[in-house]
Order: structure tokens, then C-alpha cells, then sequence
């Protein structure tokens, strides 16, 4: 199969070319370059002769019809999106313009070029979301396919219009295709803008390990890795039209989850006195975060077969162990706008 994949040169994005390169597909990687994405992502599956990079912007809609035109694919997974709650707290209008109007313009040449091939019943656009645009949960409950929208960041409303988009595109036109919202990713290549890099930097560079409100915020944690397993899984095996809510199964609290990466920070480069979590320290909290996110994966453990592989904590010492090998990368990218400043405290 020939995926177009949108977005991927960033961290969830780099994470499908790499698995999909590796098993076997042909893939096309469009991506515009912006502050968080990073080639050195992709490094290791560049070589291939299955892999194409092509930079452009999927707001450019004759970049998207020359790009559909040359390489065929037979899919399109899109995952370009500006995706970082606190940036868009600070500047909405770049979330709007991309993930709005981008998905927009993406969907616009998808149809036209889905068309102009007959429109063959084979062809996928996959479009990747987030649980962010369910809102936020009180103590019990889990987001299901069905859980009404209730956004409540301005990247979270961006991404709820462009699941809405991409829905009436099927139900108009009858594009073929499946959606995904995922809960919160971590391992290896995050951007170190994102809170676990975050914790995991400023404790080997003796900062201030910051927390925003009293940590009790709930999130599910979902290993990269798995979750590009699961979009595989989905573009191959999904019911066209559907969405597939994509879980960790790894709840935590943020304070928890700080604590777990200081305790293996303890035991992978101890500190010469104390403990990494002498460096915890709580901040003003976000504007509007929303208290918890928890996903119910039933639909695709059920009918796809796919679950996680990892539990979180398996997971954090892959990722803690990995910035540890990989510092060179991100050093290079701690220099980049906004990285290292709190953004989102605007009012």
C-alpha cells in the first residue's frame, strides 16, 4: 500500500512512516516543516526506496494536487495539525488556519482526486483527532465513539471542527473515510515542549520540574509506538465512516506520572545528593484544563482485534532511557521558538 502521511516529520507522524516503512508500505511524507517537526525523526527509514519526503503546506492546494498527482497513493493519513494546548491558549488563530481550513483544503483534494480515479472503493482518508475534543470528565466515566463533543481549548475546538469536516465529507460526498481520537502520546522523538520531555529535561539540567495546578489532573497515556500500530490497524481494517477511540489504558495523574520519571531518572543517572523529585514544583494552573480524559478502547479491542503493548511505566523507562542515548537531538532543538518559556498563561 501508498500512504500519503501529512504531518510526518512531527511526533506521532514520524511514528507511522517509520512502522509503515518498516512494514513494507510505500509511504509519502508531506510535511511544511513548522517549529515542531524535525527530519532527524524519520533518519532511520529516509534511505528506504519506499519513502518520499515532500515539503509543503496542506493549506496549498496546488502543492496537494501535484503531490496526489505524482505519487497515487492508495491512502491518506492525516496528522498534520498544530497540536500544543498552551500554544494555542496564546495564539488560536494559527490552530483555526491549519487545522480548520487546513483539513479543509486537504479533504477538497482528496475528493477531487479520489474522483478523478473512479473513485475506488479501496481508497482511505484517515483522519487523526484527539480525546480533547470530548471535554474533560468528573472521577468516573470513559469517552466513548458516541460522547458528545464539548471542546474546551481553542486546539481542541480546531480539532472538533476538523473531525466535523472530515464526517460531512463522507456523509455529502461519500469519501471513504475512518477517524481516530487518541488519548495523550509519549515516547520517543516528543517535542521537548510537551510535559513529559519537559520533566525529563529540566531534571538532567537541575530546573525546577514544574506542575501546573496541584497535579491531580487525569490523563491516559498511550505509547507512541503503540498508537502508530493502531492507525495501521485501522486503515486496513476499519468500517469506512467509523470512529475508533484509541486508549492507553494508563491513567495517571500528572503528579503520579512526574513521580514515576523522577524515579527512574533516580535509578538511571542519580543525582550526587537528594532525588529528582526534590525539584518538583507547582505552578499556576493552565487557563481551563480540563480535569481528566479517559478513553474506553471497547469499539477497536472488539472489532480490530489491537490493544496496547506496553503499560505506562514500561513505556516511560523505554522514553526516559531513550532521551538519555539521544541527546544531541534534542539539544538541537531546545533553541526553537517557545520551548523552555511557559506559554498558555494568557487570560
Amino acid at each position: 500500500m501508498k500512504l500519503l502521511v501529512t504531518g510526518g516529520a512531527g511526533f506521532i507522524g514520524s511514528a507511522v512512516v517509520r512502522l509503515a516503512i518498516t512494514r513494507g508500505h510505500a509511504v509519502v511524507n508531506l510535511d511544511a516543516l513548522t517549529y515542531a517537526a524535525c527530519l532527524d525523526n524519520v533518519a532511520d527509514v529516509a534511505g528506504d526506496p519506499g519513502y518520499s519526503f515532500v515539503q509543503a503546506d496542506i493549506r496549498d492546494r496546488s502543492a496537494l494536487d501535484a503531490t496526489l498527482a505524482r505519487y497515487r497513493p492508495d491512502a491518506i493519513m492525516h496528522l498534520a495539525a498544530e497540536s500544543h494546548v498552551d500554544r494555542s491558549i496564546d495564539g488560536p488563530g494559527a490552530f483555526i488556519d491549519t487545522n480548520v481550513m487546513g483539513t479543509y483544503t486537504l479533504l477538497e483534494a482528496a475528493r477531487d482526486y479520489w474522483d478523478a480515479n473512479g473513485r475506488p472503493e479501496t481508497f482511505r482518508f484517515h483522519h487523526i483527532s484527539t480525546d480533547e475534543v470530548f471535554g474533560s470528565l468528573g472521577p468516573t466515566g470513559m469517552f466513548t465513539e458516541t460522547t458528545p463533543y464539548d471542546p474546551r481549548s481553542p486546539y481542541s475546538a480546531s480539532k472538533a471542527a476538523s473531525d466535523h469536516l472530515v464526517r460531512a465529507w463522507h456523509e455529502t460526498y461519500g469519501l471513504p473515510v475512518v477517524l481516530t481520537n487518541c488519548s495523550n502520546n509519549y515516547g520517543p522523538y516528543h517535542f521537548p515542549e510537551k510535559l513529559i520531555p519537559v520533566i525529563i529535561l529540566n531534571a538532567l539540567a537541575g530546573k525546577p520540574l514544574p506542575i501546573y495546578g496541584d497535579g491531580s489532573n487525569v490523563r491516559d497515556w498511550l505509547y507512541v509506538e503503540d498508537h502508530a500500530d493502531a492507525l495501521l490497524t485501522v486503515l486496513q481494517k476499519g468500517a469506512v465512516g467509523e470512529s475508533y477511540n484509541i486508549g492507553g489504558e494508563n491513567e495517571r495523574t500528572n503528579l503520579e506520572l512526574v513521580q514515576t520519571l523522577c524515579t527512574i531518572l533516580d535509578g538511571k543517572r542519580p543525582k550526587e545528593s537528594g532525588t529528582y523529585s526534590d525539584q518538583i514544583t507547582f505552578v499556576t494552573d493552565r487557563p481551563g484544563h480540563d480535569a481528566r480524559y479517559a478513553i474506553d478502547p471497547t469499539r477497536i479491542r472488539q472489532e480490530l482485534g489491537w490493544r496496547p503493548s506496553v503499560t505506562v511505566e514500561e513505556g516511560l523507562e523505554r522514553t526516559v532511557q531513550w532521551y538519555l542515548d539521544n541527546e544531541p537531538w534534542w539539544r538541537a532543538l531546545q533553541d526553537r521558538d517557545g520551548v523552555g518559556q511557559r506559554l498558555g498563561s494568557a487570560k
